[in-house]
């Protein structure tokens, strides 16, 4: 299992924290640095500019999002982050939300499965070089009747093929994951649930696509809340906004992905309630309604020795990159949970 650093996402006054962050990463050997984007910064200034001051880890956008760019655009994108930072890129993608899709860039979130499925196809034509000419249901290229014809992309990526990830939950689009990219890119992993949450739907796509066997050559890859000290229940606490924000007001309150995911982990009840509350406005009451449990089996808390036990349940889960987002508004907290992560990571007997 290797180790990868998350930003999430840039500004509120965080940005040289967080160059120092990802070059820190860099020094101590992690592997990927993801950057994120909503209706705020965008990913792809962001890998260019730690990509720009970082030597070897590779820079992963965690994600593009799908409605904000044409599937040329994100492939061009793609092309020309591989060739800048040295063939360090690699492509994260996911369809995003209804309130953001349809109310920051005026997308309808509709088909999100058959749009990303053909979203990844003419990306991958496009950075194959080959002439871009595609007919389907959310793309035609080129237009119809009119004076465009197929182009092929200029640019040279490093590598033939860039990785391709997608950031998953559901279990149709985890088994779509597994078939047609190279990666998954998860939120709310829990070694616990992996199997019946995650993995049987990833396998399943593989095996459906011919590849295999099991999930051999695909990159399992969560990103891990991580808060280091000996009060587990105290530093577990920190994320209670966190998971009450994503489980009870990420979404509609019909279309939520993740208080689905706490559902199909046996927190139904919970889960229900925790929605009810932050609809309602009472955020603070939220919070207090996630279980313990659900945060600490998503989260990694403790002493590092405790951290290092969850990194092995995380490696024996089946998970190949870890991502770690280390808890902390100061600098130098950050950059002791970095530290602490390589530490963990070595104890844990895990490191690939």
């Amino acid at each position: 299992m290797r180790l990868g650093i998350n930003l999430g996402y840039w500004g509120a006054g965080m940005d040289a924290d967080n160059l120092a962050v990802a070059k820190e990463a860099d020094r101590l050997g992690y592997d990927v640095c993801w950057a994120a984007e909503a209706y705020g910064s965008d990913a792809p200034t962001v890998l260019s500019w730690v990509a720009a001051q970082t030597e070897n880890i590779d820079v992963g956008s965690g994600i593009f999002q799908i409605p904000a760019r044409t599937p040329a655009m994100t492939a061009m994108t793609a092309a020309t982050l591989d060739s800048l930072s040295g063939g360090r890129f690699r492509l994260g993608l996911g369809v995003s939300g209804p309130q953001v899709s349809e109310g920051w860039y005026g997308v309808k979130f509709d088909k999100p499965l058959s749009r990303t499925r053909e979203y990844v196809e003419i990306i991958r034509m496009a950075m194959s070089r080959e002439r871009l000419s595609h007919e389907g249901e959310h793309w035609t290229l080129p237009l119809p009747g009119g004076p465009g014809k197929p182009i092929k992309l200029t640019v040279h990526p490093v590598r033939e093929e860039i990785p391709l990830y997608i950031a998953a939950i559901g279990p149709k689009n985890l088994e779509q994951t597994g078939e047609i990219a190279d990666g998954a890119l998860l939120i709310f992993f829990s070694p616990e649930h992996a199997e019946e949450t995650t993995l049987q739907h990833l396998r399943a796509g593989r095996e459906k696509a011919g590849k295999g066997p099991g999930l051999t050559g695909f990159d399992v890859c969560p990103t891990v809340p991580m808060a280091v000290g000996d009060d587990v229940r105290a530093l577990a606490d920190q994320f209670r906004p966190y998971t009450a924000l994503y489980v009870g007001g990420m979404g509609s309150r019909k279309q939520n992905f993740y208080n689905r995911l706490a559902q199909r982990m046996g927190y139904e009840k919970e889960a229900a309630e925790i929605q009810e509350k932050y609809l309602s406005g009472d955020k603070e009451g939220a919070a207090a309604a996630v279980p313990h449990e659900l945060i600490d089996s998503t989260t990694l808390v403790g002493p590092v020795e405790r951290i290092a036990e969850r990194m092995r349940a995380y490696a024996d889960a089946g998970v190949t990159t870890l991502s770690l987002a280390p808890a902390g508004f100061g600098l130098e907290e950050r950059l002791s949970g970095l530290r602490a992560g390589v530490e963990a990571l070595e104890r844990a007997g895990a490191a690939s």
